[in-house]
């Protein structure tokens, strides 16, 4: 089930966080830019041009090696993966020209990409949706949040969870987004 919240709800989490004024709009803006695309790394490129964080836009993956957690037996079922089968982790921040726009974790398949994009996911700092980029994926909505899951960071506004599949259905990864007050902010 897919959760979208209203104007309503925007304003809400808008004065919750200290973004009141025209904050429910910018909000609602920048979650059309989120729902418009299947890969948050492209949205967060379009919207981090468009506010004028950083004139470049380029997004980048700030990886926290040594982060690990164990999928849940939802997470799994949701991934389809099989008792044993391995699954890759990575806890990032996604970051334009030095600021943190988002806090995320992923749960992916390493079976159901590339060598290649393993060896990238596994020893650079490129966002996932660059890595994967060419298998075609697509992005299922599993839930919308004004405001912050469990774990996420004290400035967060809004928060995704969603499935990304590749072309023929398979699902490769599972995250959890957490899209922090900096996307409100000029630099």
């Amino acid at each position: 089930m897919v959760l979208r919240p209203s104007l309503a709800v925007i304003a809400v989490a808008a004065s919750s966080t200290g973004l009141a004024g025209c904050a429910p709009a910018q909000l609602h803006r920048f979650q059309q830019t989120l729902r418009a695309r299947d890969s948050a790394t492209a949205a967060l490129t379009e919207w981090c041009r468009a506010e004028g964080i950083a004139p470049q836009g380029e997004i980048r993956a700030l990886v926290d090696r040594a982060a690990f957690e164990e999928p849940d037996g939802e997470t799994r079922a949701l991934l389809g993966l099989a008792p044993g089968q391995r699954v890759g982790f990575r806890h990032v921040r996604l970051a334009c020209d030095g600021v943190v726009l988002s806090e995320a974790k992923n749960w992916y398949v390493p079976d159901a990409l590339t060598p290649e994009m393993n060896r990238i996911l596994e020893t650079t700092d490129a966002p996932f949706g660059k890595v994967v980029a060419s298998l075609g994926f697509h992005r299922e909505r599993l839930s919308e949040n004004a405001g912050g899951w469990p774990g996420c960071p004290k400035d967060t506004v809004l928060s995704h969870r969603g499935l990304l599949r590749r072309a023929d259905g398979t699902a490769i990864s599972l995250v959890i987004e957490c899209y922090t007050k900096a996307n409100f902010k000029k630099g």
